[in-house]
C-alpha cells in the first residue's frame, strides 16, 4: 500500500510537471531572440519571476543572477533555460496554485504574438480555454500538436456540450484533408479551426462559448458535475438552493455559479456512501451523501438530475475506493497508451519496413548486380552461340562433306562388299564343291582301303592253296620216292608194289583230282584277284582323279598312294605263293625223283 502512495504521489507529480510545462514552453517560444537566436536576459528574469509568482515559488533574484552570468556558455538559449527552470521553479512546485491564472499569464505572454488575426466566432475568453484544453490534449513532444485523434475527442465532446449531433463525414474528410499536410494542429490552427464554426454550424456563439468552458471545467479544472441543487441545513433544518461543484475528491457548494461565494464542501473518500432517499417533507427527488462525520441530504429538480448526481458522486467514491484517476484523465491516458502501442507499433512496423527496404535494397543491388551479370552472361551466350553457330556452320559443312566422301566411301565398300560377297560365295561354293570332292575321295579311299583288304585277303588264300599244294606235291613226291624204291625191289615184291602202285596211283588220282580241284580253286581265286586288282586299279584311278583335281583346285590336298611292292612270281593261275628260285630248286629237286623212276 505504501509503494503504491508513493508510486501514485510520484505519478501526480509527473503530470503536475507537464501541466506546467507546456504553458511554460508557449510562453517561452514566444519571447522575443536576438540575432544570435537567443532570448534577453531580461525576458528570462522576468518570466521567471512571473512563474514563481503564480506557482507560489520562493523567488531567488540572487540565484537567478548567478545562473544567467554574461558568459557565452550561460543558460540564455532555449537549452540552457531548462536546467533553471526545473531546479529553481518546477522542482519546487506544491499543489495549491491558482491554475487558471498561471494558464492565463502564459496565454497574454503567447496569444499577441500567435493569436490567429482572421475573424472568430469565439471570444478571447473561449479561445484561452480551448488554449489550455489543447496542452491538456497535446502529445508531449514539442514542438507541441494536438493528434487527430484528439482533435476528434475535443469536437465529440464540444458538439455534446452544445446538444447537437456528431459529424463523422464531415470529420473523416477534415481528417483525410489533414493528413495529407501534417499530423496534427498546432493550439493556434486549433483555436481557428473551432472559431471558424466548420463543426458548429447552426450554434450561436454563447452556445459555442458555454460547450468550450463545460469542456475546459471538465478537463482543466477536474469540475466532473455542476449545478443547482437544494441543500437541507443541519442547524436550521431549511432547504437552500446552492450552486454545487463535484471535483475528484471534494463536492464545493456556492451561492451562485460565480463561485464567489463558498458555502461549504463535502469531503469524498472511500468511506462515503450516496443513496437514493424516498420524498419527504414536500420534496423530491432526494439523495443522502453519507460521510464518516455528517451526512447531506440533497433534492435535485428533476429524477434524471438525481440519477446524474448520484452517478457522479458514486463514480467518484469508486475512483477513492480502487485508486484510479479522474473518468477524462484515464480516458486521456487509455488514449495515449493506445496511440503510444500503435505508435510503437508503427515504429516497429516502420522499422520492419527499412529494414525491408535495406533488404529490397541490397536485393536490388544483388538483382542489379545478377542483371549486369546476367547480361553478361547473356552476352557471353550470344558470342558463344554466334561461335557455336560459325562453329556449328563449319561442322554442318564439314559434316556434309565427311558424309559425301563417308557415302562415297560407303559406297565404295558397298560394292567392295558385294564383291568380296561374291567371292566369298565363290569361295563357299569352292569349299562346297572341295568338300563334296573330299567326301568322293574319301569314299574312294575308303573304296581302295576295302579293295586292298579284299586283295590281303585273296593273297592269303592264295597262300594257304599254295602251302597245300606245296603240301601235296610234298606227298605226291614222297609216294613218288617210295614207288621208285617200290620198283626196285623184287619182282615179288614187284607185284605187291604194283598193287600198292596201283593204289598209289589211284591215291594219286585222287591226289591229282584234288589238285586239279585245287587248281580250280586257285583260278577262281586268281580271278577273284584280278577282279580285286581291277576295283583296286579302278580305286587307284579314281584316286589319282581325284588327286589331280584337287592339285587343280589349288592343291588343298595330297592323295594318299599305296607303297611298291616286290615283284612276284606270276603263274598261269595268278601270283605265286613263292619265289622264282624257290619253283626252280622244286622243280629240279622234283625232276630229279622222276627221273629214275622213269628209268
Amino acid at each position: 500500500s505504501g509503494c503504491n502512495q508513493e508510486l501514485g504521489a510520484f505519478g501526480r507529480v509527473m503530470a503536475l510537471r507537464e501541466e506546467l510545462l507546456k504553458p511554460i514552453w508557449h510562453a517561452f517560444t514566444a519571447l522575443d531572440v536576438d540575432k544570435s537566436g537567443k532570448v534577453s536576459k531580461s525576458q528570462l528574469k522576468v518570466l521567471s519571476h512571473n512563474l514563481c509568482t503564480l506557482l507560489n515559488v520562493p523567488h531567488d533574484p540572487v540565484a537567478l543572477e548567478e545562473h544567467f552570468g554574461d558568459n557565452d556558455l550561460g543558460p540564455v538559449s532555449n537549452q540552457g533555460y531548462m536546467p533553471y527552470l526545473n531546479k529553481f521553479i518546477l522542482d519546487k512546485v506544491q499543489e495549491g496554485f491558482d491554475k487558471v491564472e498561471f494558464n492565463r499569464m502564459c496565454w497574454t505572454l503567447c496569444a499577441r504574438k500567435h493569436l490567429p488575426t482572421t475573424p472568430l466566432c469565439i471570444n478571447d475568453d473561449s479561445a484561452f480555454k480551448v488554449w489550455a484544453i489543447f496542452n491538456y490534449l497535446s502529445e508531449e513532444k514539442y514542438p507541441l500538436l494536438i493528434v487527430p485523434e484528439e482533435i476528434e475527442y475535443l469536437l465529440k465532446k464540444l458538439t455534446e456540450a452544445m446538444g447537437g449531433g456528431w459529424q463523422q463525414a464531415l470529420f473523416e474528410d477534415y481528417k483525410v484533408a489533414l493528413d495529407k499536410k501534417q499530423n496534427g494542429l498546432s493550439a493556434w490552427e486549433l483555436i481557428e479551426l473551432i472559431g471558424s464554426g466548420q463543426f458548429s454550424k447552426g450554434m450561436d456563439h454563447a452556445t459555442v462559448s458555454m460547450a468550450i468552458n463545460e469542456v475546459f471545467n471538465e478537463l482543466l479544472l477536474d469540475i466532473l458535475k455542476q449545478g443547482y441543487l437544494l441543500k437541507k441545513g443541519h442547524k436550521r433544518k431549511n432547504w437552500t438552493e446552492r450552486w454545487f461543484v463535484l471535483k475528484p475528491n471534494i463536492v464545493t457548494y456556492y451561492c451562485s455559479e460565480d463561485l464567489k461565494d463558498k458555502k461549504g464542501e463535502i469531503i469524498l473518500d472511500e468511506n462515503c456512501l450516496v443513496e437514493s432517499l424516498p420524498d419527504k417533507e414536500g420534496r423530491k427527488c432526494l439523495f443522502v451523501v453519507k460521510c464518516l462525520e455528517k451526512s447531506y441530504e440533497i433534492s435535485a429538480s428533476d429524477k434524471k438530475k438525481k440519477q446524474e448526481w448520484i452517478q457522479a458522486i458514486q463514480t467518484v467514491v469508486n475512483l477513492h475506493k480502487f485508486q484510479l484517476p479522474p473518468p477524462h484523465k484515464e480516458a486521456r491516458q487509455k488514449r495515449r497508451a493506445l496511440r503510444k502501442k500503435l505508435l510503437a507499433e508503427q515504429e516497429e512496423m516502420e522499422k520492419k519496413m527499412k529494414e525491408l527496404q535495406v533488404a529490397n535494397e541490397t536485393k536490388q543491388q544483388e538483382l542489379e548486380v545478377m542483371r549486369k551479370e546476367l547480361k553478361e552472361a547473356a552476352d557471353r551466350a550470344m558470342e558463344e552461340e554466334r561461335k557455336r553457330q560459325e562453329t556449328q556452320t563449319q561442322l554442318q559443312d564439314r559434316f556434309q562433306t565427311e558424309m559425301e566422301r563417308e557415302l562415297l566411301i560407303r559406297r565404295q565398300m558397298e560394292a567392295q562388299v558385294a564383291q568380296k560377297s561374291n567371292e566369298l560365295q565363290q569361295n563357299l561354293n569352292r569349299v562346297r564343291e572341295l568338300e563334296e570332292m573330299y567326301r568322293k575321295l574319301q569314299e574312294a579311299l575308303d573304296d581302295e582301303k576295302q579293295a586292298r583288304q579284299e586283295e590281303e585277303n585273296a593273297r592269303l588264300h592264295q597262300a594257304r592253296l599254295l602251302e597245300e599244294e606245296a603240301a601235296k606235291r610234298a606227298m605226291l613226291e614222297k609216294l613218288h620216292k617210295e614207288q621208285e624204291t617200290a620198283i626196285k625191289m623184287t619182282e615179288a615184291e614187284k607185284k605187291e608194289l604194283e598193287q600198292i602202285r596201283e593204289e598209289k596211283e589211284k591215291a594219286l588220282q585222287e591226289a591229282m583230282q584234288q589238285l586239279e580241284q585245287l587248281e580250280k580253286e586257285r583260278i577262281l581265286a586268281l580271278e577273284q584277284y584280278q577282279q580285286v586288282s581291277k576295283n583296286l586299279e579302278e580305286a587307284a584311278s579314281k584316286t589319282r582323279s581325284w588327286k589331280d583335281k584337287v592339285l587343280q583346285h589349288e592343291g588343298l590336298m595330297r592323295i594318299i598312294q599305296p607303297g611298291s611292292k616286290n615283284p612276284g612270281l606270276v603263274t598261269n593261275w595268278g601270283p605265286a605263293s613263292f619265289t622264282q628260285g624257290e619253283l626252280e630248286q622244286r622243280e629240279k629237286s622234283w625232276q630229279e625223283k622222276r627221273s629214275p623212276s622213269t628209268d
